[in-house]
């Protein structure tokens, strides 16, 4: 990781908030559900699908998690009518696991049930390592009953491997990425090398067990990596696919689209935008290399007006 990268994530809080807001309109598809579908109506028409992910976490109340609930819903309705090529990604803790697991469940259930109906996926995302082992859990239960039910696995954690094994003997799909949070030595890799290694490590256990992999990546490396390992195990295009971040290496997205692989954007909307944008750069400095310039620009063009 550069030093310029961590200079850049540690002065976040110092950044005036409409900076952050401008920059933001890049990474996040708007503050409503409105700005989100018209996102995704746009990845669609460059033959990019797309994943809604109500910003959010760590739901302080019931109804909040409620209110989560209800907008997931919202967001289920709007895909299916207007026949949009996108699913859902959740976070339980959003959904009131830090509250009251069983309400939790109960509120995954019902977004499922939802989905499914409307024939949609719904992915499980995974937050910091607290809530890894229950993730895990929740998921494969759910799996068993909700077909439409996907996991997250990072790359960074040793525990990896374990989760990757449990998750592909039940089939499980997996979206695989490095991981973002900033997790003790003891339980995250930390070397930039061996989190690469692992990916590719726990990718191909992933392609041998036959599982449905969502690629997250931008890292142009593990781009090649995959492609050879689909080279390598004679994989069809409907085996796999890459995913990405809205506004992050769309040169990169648009070589992958046009050769033919399918790609997924992650397409962040809602209220807690600025939570979001701040936290992103903080948990993650690597992505400051991505928006550094446009810091430098708007900082400047701020200063100036």
């Amino acid at each position: 990781m550069g030093i310029v990268d961590k200079v850049i994530a540690g002065s976040v809080p110092a950044v005036p908030k409409p900076v952050v807001r401008k920059i933001s309109s890049r990474y996040i598809a708007g503050e409503n559900l409105d700005g989100a579908i018209a996102t995704v109506r746009k990845l669609n028409a460059e033959n990019c699908a797309g994943t809604l992910d109500v910003l959010g976490e760590g739901a302080k109340s019931k109804s909040q998690a409620m209110e989560t609930l209800r907008e997931y819903k919202l967001a289920l309705d709007r895909i299916s009518s207007e026949d949009l090529d996108t699913g859902v990604s959740v976070k339980l803790t959003a959904l009131g696991l830090n509250l009251d697991e069983e309400l939790c469940r109960a509120n995954l259930e019902e977004i499922l049930n939802h989905a499914a109906e409307r024939d949609r996926f719904a992915r499980v995302d995974m937050e910091d390592s607290p809530y890894t082992e229950k993730t895990i859990e929740t998921v494969l239960d759910f799996h068993g009953r909700h077909k439409n039910t996907g996991a997250v696995v990072q790359a960074c954690l040793r525990r990896s491997i374990h989760d990757v094994e449990r998750l592909a003997e039940a089939g499980v799909s997996v979206r695989l990425c490095k991981g973002i949070y900033d997790e003790p030595r003891r339980i995250a890799y930390k070397n930039f090398d061996v989190v690469r290694e692992n990916f590719v490590w726990l990718l191909e256990k992933l392609f041998r067990a036959g599982c449905y992999v969502g690629v997250a990546t931008h890292d142009e490396y593990l781009v090649w990596h995959t492609l050879r390992l689909v080279h390598e195990l004679g994989l069809g295009r409907g085996d796999y696919e890459f995913q990405m971040l809205l506004g992050v290496e769309d040169p990169l997205r648009k070589i992958l689209v046009g050769a033919g692989h399918r790609m997924r954007v992650y397409v962040p909307y809602g209220e807690e935008w600025y939570e979001y944008s701040t936290r992103r750069l903080k948990e993650n400095p690597k992505i400051a290399t991505y928006v550094a310039r446009d810091v430098i620009k708007e900082m400047t063009d701020f200063i100036k007006r």
